[in-house]
C-alpha cells in the first residue's frame, strides 16, 4: 500500500491512495452500488462520467446470488468497470437484520473477497449501532478485533488493501480502545469509522465529530481512514478537516427514490421547489415541475445524477480549500447553514489543539486570514500566534510584563486613527495602576 500526502490543512489533507487497479485521490467519495440492480438504478458508465472513478459495492450479497461463479470472471468484469472496486464484507446486513436473518463466516468472506479481486475490502465487522447500549458496543469492539487477528494470514500475503474498522459507536472510550488495539494489528493499509447511519439521519452531527477525532488522534498519520455512510455533502467538509479520506454511501439513490434533493446546505423534496440552485446537467435542463411529470424511473435515475454532482462538487470545493490554506473559513461558511453545522464546529474546537500541530505552518500561497465571528479565533494559526506572542514580547519589550489583546471594532478601523483606541492604552494604565503592560489592539 502506498499513501502519498500531497497537502495539508487542518487535519485533512490531499492523497494518493495507490491500488492495483489504479490511484484513488483522496478526500474522496466511492458511491455504493448495488450489483444486481445498479443498471437499472444509474449505468455505472454514468457514475463515471460524472467524475467517480472508485465504487463501493457488497459482496456478501454478490456471495448469495453467484458463489464461486463470480469468482471465476472477477469483480472487475462481473460489473464491467475498470476503476478502483472497494467490498464491503455484509456488516451492513447485520447492522440492518441482525445476526439471526444474516450469517456471515468472518474468515470466509474474506477469502471471498481475496479471490474475487476487490481493490480494497473490508473484513468481517460487527458494526456498532447507533442506539447500542454500553455493553453491546462493547461487545462489537471486541469482536471485531478478535476478528480483525483471525484473518492477518489472509490479509498479509493479499494484494487486496485490507480495511480494519473502528467500533464503539458514541462511546468515545470504546472508540479510543479500538483504535489503540487496532494499532497492535499487523498488515491493515486503512481504517475505517462507522456507521454513523442513524447519528446522521438526525442530524446529530457533533457525535460524529467526537467519533472521528477520538480515532484520529490515536490512528496513525500515514495510514488512510474512511468514514462509513457519511455520504452527505452537509458533513463533508468538517469531517475531512478532522483526516477522514474517502467516504461512501448510497444516499444519492436512496433519497433520489423518495424524491429528495441534494445540496450543500441540506436536503429538499422536490415537490417543495420552485427552481433548482444548481446548474448541473439536470438542473439546467429541467423545472421541478417537468422533473415530477417524468416516469418514476427516469425521475429517480435524474434526481441520483443531479445528487452524485452535488457530492462532486463538495469534494473538490474542499479540495481547493486545502490548497489555498482555506478549509477553515469553509467550515464557518457551512457552520451559519445549519444549527446542527455550527454545533459540529463547536466541536470541532474542541480538539483545536491536536489539529494545530497537524495543520501546516506555512502554505505555498501567503493571504490574509478572515475573522468573521467568535470561532474565527480559534483557526490554528490564530491560536498559533497566541502560543507564541510571549515570546515575541518579552523579546522586544523587555520591560512588559504583561500584554493585553483586544479586538478591534470594525467601525474604528483604521485602528491608528481611533480616538478611543489611541486613549484606551492609557486608560488601562491607569486602572490597573501599573506601567508595564502592553495594550494589543487586532
Amino acid at each position: 500500500m502506498s499513501f502519498e500526502i500531497k497537502d495539508k490543512e487542518l487535519a485533512g489533507r490531499i492523497g494518493k491512495l495507490k491500488t492495483k487497479s489504479g490511484v484513488v485521490e483522496t478526500p474522496a467519495f466511492f458511491p455504493v452500488i448495488n450489483p444486481f440492480r445498479q443498471e437499472k438504478d444509474l449505468p455505472l458508465s454514468k457514475i463515471k462520467d460524472i467524475g467517480f472513478n472508485q465504487v463501493i459495492t457488497n459482496a456478501f450479497i454478490i456471495k448469495q446470488h453467484l458463489g464461486d461463479e463470480a469468482l471465476k470472471i472477477g469483480i472487475h468484469k462481473l460489473l464491467n468497470y475498470d476503476g478502483v472496486i472497494m467490498t464491503d464484507s455484509g456488516a451492513y446486513q447485520l447492522l440492518v437484520y441482525g445476526f439471526g436473518k444474516v450469517k456471515i463466516d468472518p474468515r470466509d468472506i474474506v477469502l471471498y473477497q481475496d479471490r474475487l479481486g476487490s481493490d480494497i475490502a473490508v473484513i468481517a465487522d460487527i458494526p456498532t449501532r447507533d442506539d447500542a447500549p454500553y455493553e453491546e458496543a462493547k461487545q462489537s469492539v471486541e469482536e471485531t478485533l478478535k476478528r480483525a487477528r483471525m484473518v492477518i494470514d489472509i490479509v498479509e500475503h493479499s494484494k487486496t488493501l485490507w480495511v480494519l474498522p473502528i467500533q464503539g459507536g458514541i462511546y468515545t472510550d470504546l472508540v479510543a480502545r479500538s483504535a489503540r488495539e487496532a494499532l497492535k494489528i499487523r498488515g491493515y493499509s486503512m481504517y475505517a469509522i462507522g456507521s454513523p447511519v442513524m447519528v446522521l439521519e438526525k442530524y446529530e452531527f457533533w457525535k460524529i465529530v467526537d467519533m472521528v477525532a477520538t480515532a484520529k488522534t490515536i490512528l496513525p498519520p500515514d495510514k488512510p481512514v474512511h468514514l462509513f455512510g457519511g455520504g452527505h455533502p452537509l458533513i463533508i467538509p468538517f469531517m475531512v478537516a478532522l483526516g477522514i479520506d474517502s467516504f461512501d454511501s448510497a444516499s444519492y439513490i436512496l433519497y433520489a427514490r423518495e424524491g429528495r434533493y441534494m445540496t450543500e446546505h441540506g436536503t429538499y423534496r422536490v415537490t417543495d421547489l420552485d427552481y433548482f440552485p444548481c446548474e448541473c446537467e439536470v438542473c439546467s435542463r429541467y423545472t421541478p415541475k417537468e422533473l415530477m411529470e417524468l416516469s418514476p424511473r427516469e425521475r429517480i435515475r435524474l434526481i441520483a445524477i443531479h445528487n452524485l454532482h452535488v457530492i462532486s462538487r463538495e469534494i473538490k470545493r474542499v479540495k481547493v480549500a486545502i490548497r489555498e490554506g482555506r478549509l477553515w473559513e469553509l467550515l464557518e461558511e457551512r457552520a451559519r447553514t445549519h444549527p446542527a453545522l455550527r454545533e459540529a464546529l463547536n466541536h470541532i474546537i474542541k480538539y483545536i489543539r491536536w489539529i494545530e500541530k497537524l495543520d501546516p505552518r506555512v502554505k505555498g500561497d501567503v493571504h490574509g486570514v478572515f475573522l468573521y465571528d467568535s470561532s474565527s479565533i480559534f483557526r490554528p494559526e490564530i491560536l498559533r500566534h497566541k502560543i507564541r506572542l510571549p515570546k515575541y514580547v518579552e523579546k522586544i519589550l523587555p520591560n512588559v510584563r504583561h500584554a493585553i489583546l483586544i479586538p478591534g471594532s470594525p467601525i474604528d478601523k483604521p485602528l491608528r486613527y481611533s480616538l478611543s483606541v489611541r486613549e484606551l492604552p492609557n486608560d488601562v494604565e491607569e486602572l490597573i495602576g501599573r506601567s508595564d503592560v502592553l495594550t494589543l489592539f487586532y
